[in-house]
């Protein structure tokens, strides 16, 4: 699956090399009522920590940024789980994490080389489609 783009499609696709793009208004799901999250809005935002002081890369001015899927941990079963994780730093795409089912905690983290912008995450439940949040670095 490909991820989303923002703003203006890349010349091809950074995971599959398609140029073939086409506008899907409903790609990403949001919660009816935010000031009213349901169970599965709780299951299915991703939440983001920015950890500042960088524990890989020390005094090289690099940020990590730590997410877990839900408030509430969503399951990670063969039928039900979350696919993947897309990293964007300012709206374009820099990376993505496969995770698998049982093995995996709905959750990783990405190691990035800026101290600004705003970091998107896009995760993919296969069963329930695509949520998104965003934090400032």
């Amino acid at each position: 699956m490909r991820p989303v783009e923002f703003d203006a499609a890349p010349a091809s696709c950074l995971i599959c090399h398609s140029s073939e793009f086409s506008e899907n208004p409903g790609a990403i799901k949001s919660p009816a009522n935010p000031a009213q999250l349901t169970e599965a809005d709780k299951k299915h935002i991703p939440q983001i920590v920015i950890v500042k002081e960088c524990g890989l890369i020390p005094n090289a001015g690099c940020t990590d940024v730590h997410v877990r899927v839900g408030e509430i941990e969503h399951v990670m079963q063969p039928q039900h789980f979350i696919t993947y994780l897309d990293y964007y730093l300012d709206r374009k795409f820099i990376a993505r994490t496969w995770l698998a089912p049982v093995a995996c905690h709905p959750a990783a983290a990405l190691h990035v080389n800026a101290q600004k912008g705003v970091i998107t995450i896009v995760e993919n439940c296969n069963t329930h489609g695509r949520w998104m949040s965003e934090a400032t670095i």
